[in-house]
């Protein structure tokens, strides 16, 4: 394959924060990245998967949470993202498409697992667009499907997290510091819906799917939902 193959169902997102871009990638490397995504999956239950399940990630950017199902094994790879600057940096196997998660470009009862990491909180409405994403969800997934999802939440640790980012002496002394209070700097409207929305959040996961696993660590919240 020589490229990601790219079907556009919509009109692909042109505008990029380039400042928000350049604190990702000092975050952390695509290795890294793509490491942590692999031993995450396996921690939400990737290694009993059919490894022909067709499985889409949503919000998925460059691709790193693809390559790391690649490395795991699967082979039915889907990916779907607003940018179409960001999906051609995609290099491995699948299909990508540049649409709107709010209205995917797959047929009802076609995926097996949907995945989204750290996408959900970037929906610039509350709980609306949620639902309409979730609703989405829940249509593309065969029954048994899977939604699987990690997204920040507001536990102890992030709040701390959140305080060591108000100190400008770590930030410049610490750079994987700087490059996250940068990336929440600029993305603070919907970052912050978002963690200070829990109740509507978990009331729209619970009304479209069924709870499997759900945990809130570490500033995160991993979930596992089921199409009944």
């Amino acid at each position: 394959m020589n490229g990601p193959h790219i079907i556009r169902t919509c009109e692909p997102l042109h505008c990029c924060d380039e400042v928000w871009e350049a604190a990702y990638l000092r975050f952390e490397t695509p290795e890294e990245e793509v490491a942590k995504f692999v031993k995450r999956l396996n921690s939400l239950g990737a290694a009993a998967w059919p490894r022909d399940a067709k499985i889409v990630d949503i919000f998925c950017g460059r691709g790193n949470g693809l390559i790391a199902l690649q490395r795991l094994g699967f082979t039915n790879l889907v990916g779907v993202d607003l940018s179409e600057r960001l999906l051609q940096q995609f290099q491995g196997h699948g299909t990508l498409y540049v649409a709107d998660c709010r209205a995917l470009p797959m047929e009802s009862d076609s995926c097996d697992i949907v995945i989204v990491q750290g996408g959900l909180h970037h929906l610039p409405l509350l709980p609306d667009d949620l639902r309409k994403t979730l609703q989405e969800v829940r249509r593309v997934l065969r029954p048994g499907g899977r939604l699987v999802a990690v997204e920040p939440w507001l536990t102890p640790f992030l709040r701390f997290v959140h305080a060591l980012c108000r100190v400008p002496l770590l930030r410049r002394a610490w750079k994987h510091l700087d490059a996250l209070a940068t990336m929440i700097d600029r993305e603070r409207e919907t970052y912050e819906n978002w963690l200070n929305s829990p109740q509507s959040i978990l009331e729209c996961m619970d009304r479209e799917l069924r709870c499997e696993q759900r945990t809130f660590a570490f500033g995160k919240m991993n979930y596992v939902g089921v199409k009944s």
